[in-house]
């Protein structure tokens, strides 16, 4: 890994009409020609991703959209593909611009519509942090009321011309005050459960979807938190493990496995030891653990033929015997007793409608970041159905999902009051 993956970004979303100046903002942010400008609308088709160094506050990505006003049929799924990507954004621009042919909804010339409104209101009601930028000032001033009016809402506004950078850096220091304290102060993937200078094992299976001369991301992402504890770590195959934890003089803190060693690793680690697996720490470090851990219990009332979403993070072409194609459903097809209809999304694509499913089953989110796993938790919630994760899935059809959790007393102790024990 020699840069920070898009998971661990900060996710800036630039949203609003078409031709307002999405595109030259983007490029005068990043000082490089990112997304086509041109004066004819709906240029942007497709979200253009661009990631960055922001400092002081690290890595971002800057996500550039199209026009939240498109018409048309190719124009209505522009918009959907704008409406995923607010799934995601933990910081937002809204952009805004006096257009001759748009209908006006109050404000010069304009300025600002029913369309700005509306991205105002939805991230607001989301927590998101936002600025609304008041471009092409050079041809019309930001109308005093408005920003007067947003101000007073808690919505920082900047005005600019971002075809000659001008404002830019306001816009920059606006971010910089803006960005979420979550994400400045990161939650760690597991080196606040590590005292410094304590061992950690890491199980790492050898197999065809392991990348030929790398490491998964999770593991490394891993080993990376480990050193920023100053914890340190051994990194083991499976068969291993044994042998490596008997020329130990004394026991290791936590055993770390790849789920899909769970019951090899579990065997042939000692009782008195904690033991979870890399799929774990992610349903917390990129979730909700605890509503992960409830929704687990659900795999109890699945029955045969129940459909099964399995979501996906990253895109790959599937070899052999695929984690979310082929091992889990057959595990679930193991413990529930007949087969189950499960369908695989992957990316950034996920049903608008949950209804017709009976349990979601979610990645690590390795790649995306926390604040789409928690959307998508939110949506399920709201919709009834449970969620769990792959590493939590695998854990309870193999039985051992009680020393899974050991390393995390509150998610263990939701699990048993859930389930009456």
């Amino acid at each position: 890994m020699q840069a920070t993956p898009r998971g661990m970004r900060l996710h800036i979303g630039i949203f609003g009409r078409r031709n307002v100046g999405k595109s030259s903002l983007l490029n005068a942010l990043t000082r490089q020609a990112v997304s086509i400008v041109s004066p004819t609308a709906g240029t942007t088709t497709d979200p253009v991703e661009k990631p960055m160094e922001l400092l002081p506050i690290g890595p971002v990505l800057f996500i550039d959209t199209a026009g939240i006003d498109d018409v048309g049929s190719l124009g209505e799924q522009r918009i959907s593909r704008t409406r995923a990507v607010i799934e995601r954004v933990d910081l937002a621009i809204v952009v805004c611009a006096p257009l001759e042919v748009q209908p006006t909804a109050g404000g010069a010339g304009g300025q600002w519509t029913e369309f700005e409104d509306q991205l105002v209101e939805e991230f607001a009601r989301r927590g998101v942090p936002t600025v609304v930028v008041f471009n092409k000032v050079d041809q019309t001033p930001a109308d005093a009321a408005c920003v007067r009016a947003l101000e007073d809402r808690g919505v920082a506004c900047v005005a600019t011309v971002a075809s000659r950078g001008e404002g830019v850096e306001d816009l920059r220091a606006a971010l910089i005050r803006l960005a979420p304290e979550e994400f400045i102060n990161a939650p760690s993937i597991v080196g606040d459960m590590v005292p410094p200078g304590e061992l950690v094992v890491l199980v790492v299976p050898i197999d065809k979807e392991a990348p030929k001369g790398r490491l998964i991301l999770p593991q490394v992402q891993t080993i990376r938190d480990l050193l920023d504890s100053d914890a340190y770590c051994l990194v083991v195959k499976e068969r291993e493990l044994r042998d490596a934890l008997s020329r130990l003089n004394r026991p290791p803190a936590l055993v770390v496995t790849d789920s899909q060693a769970f019951l090899k690793v579990a065997a042939d680690t000692p009782s008195d030891v904690p033991l979870t697996s890399f799929s774990i720490l992610f349903a917390r470090y990129k979730g909700d653990l605890v509503e992960m851990v409830r929704g687990a219990l659900a795999i109890d009332r699945l029955r045969a033929g129940d459909r099964v979403l399995m979501a996906e993070s990253c895109t790959h072409h599937p070899i052999g015997e695929d984690i979310a194609r082929v091992k889990i459903p057959r595990w679930l097809t193991q413990y529930v007793g007949g087969k189950l209809d499960c369908t695989v999304y992957s990316g950034h694509d996920f049903p608008p409608d949950l209804a017709d499913y009976k349990l979601v089953v979610h990645c690590g989110a390795c790649v995306t970041n926390r604040r789409e796993v928690l959307a998508r938790i939110a949506r399920c919630r709201q919709a009834g159905v449970p969620i769990t994760n792959f590493g939590l899935t695998i854990a309870y059809a193999l039985g051992i999902f009680e020393r899974a959790l050991g390393p995390f007393p509150a998610a263990l102790e939701a699990f048993r009051q859930a389930a009456g024990r």
